[in-house]
C-alpha cells in the first residue's frame, strides 16, 4: 500500500490553523467566556474567514462584485491576527480591558449576521437561453399497416403544365428619316462672278476649279461654294 505523500503547503495550513485557534481560545477565555464558549470562538472566526473567501472566488468567477464578501473577510482576518497579536506578550491576560471584552461578548451576532449574509446571496448562473422545443410525435396518429394488408393507392402525380408560347420578338424602330440639306438661296451676281472666276481658273490651270479653291477665291461659307458649283455644272 503506498502512503499519501505529505504536503508541503497542507502542513504549513495546519499548524498556522491550530495556532490560530489556540490564540483564540485564549483570548476568549481571558474574557470570560469560559467552557465549551471558549472553544466556539476560534471555530466561529475561521468559519468566517473561509465562507467569505469562497464567496469571493464564487463571484469573481462569474465576473460579479465582491465587495460584501470582501469586507466580511478583512473583519474575520482582522479577528484572528488580533487575537495572535494580542497574545504575543502585548496584553495582559489576566487583565483583560473592557473594550476587549466587549469586542468578544458581541462577536456572535456580528459573525452570525455575516454569515447568514454571505449564505443568502444568490450566485448567478450563467444564462443559457431557452431550451429548443422539440416536436412531439404520437404513436398512434401514424397509421399501421399489417404485413399482407396492402397500404394505400399512391397518390396520382400532377400533369405537367402546358408550355407558354413564346413572346415575339419586339420589332426593330424604323431608322429615323435624314433631313435633307436646306435650299441655299444665291444672287445671280454671285453665280456670274463665280462663273468667272472658274473659267479664268481653268484657263490657267487647264482644269475645273474644285468647291474648296472656288470657297476661298470667293471668300463665303462652305454652303454657299456648294450651291455655288451646283450651279455652275
Amino acid at each position: 500500500m503506498r502512503l499519501p505523500r505529505p504536503d508541503a503547503v497542507l502542513v504549513q495550513a495546519a499548524i498556522a490553523g491550530a495556532l490560530s485557534f489556540a490564540h483564540l481560545h485564549d483570548i476568549a477565555q481571558a474574557a470570560n467566556q469560559n467552557g465549551w464558549k471558549a472553544w466556539a470562538y476560534p471555530i466561529s472566526v475561521d468559519l468566517l474567514l473561509v465562507a467569505a473567501w469562497h464567496r469571493m472566488r464564487v463571484l469573481r468567477a462569474n465576473s460579479q462584485p465582491a465587495r460584501a464578501a470582501w469586507t466580511w473577510f478583512l473583519i474575520a482576518l482582522a479577528a484572528s491576527l488580533g487575537a495572535n497579536v494580542a497574545t504575543a506578550g502585548l496584553l495582559d491576560l489576566r487583565h483583560v480591558p473592557a473594550w476587549l471584552r466587549i469586542l468578544v461578548a458581541g462577536w456572535p451576532a456580528l459573525a452570525f449576521f455575516g454569515g447568514t449574509l454571505l449564505a443568502h446571496t444568490n450566485t448567478p448562473t450563467p444564462d443559457t437561453g431557452p431550451e429548443p422545443e422539440l416536436p412531439l410525435y404520437e404513436a398512434e396518429s401514424a397509421p399501421t399497416f399489417a404485413p399482407d394488408e396492402p397500404g394505400p393507392d399512391p397518390l396520382p402525380l400532377p400533369e405537367p403544365l402546358p408550355a407558354l408560347p413564346a413572346a415575339p420578338a419586339p420589332a426593330a424602330p424604323d431608322p429615323a428619316p435624314v433631313p435633307a440639306a436646306p435650299t441655299v438661296a444665291v444672287p445671280a451676281a454671285l453665280v456670274d462672278h463665280a462663273r468667272k472666276v472658274a473659267d479664268d481658273h481653268h484657263a490657267r490651270t487647264g482644269t475645273p476649279i474644285d468647291t474648296d479653291t472656288l470657297r476661298l477665291r470667293l471668300g463665303v461659307p462652305a454652303h454657299f461654294a456648294d450651291a455655288i458649283a451646283a450651279q455652275l455644272t
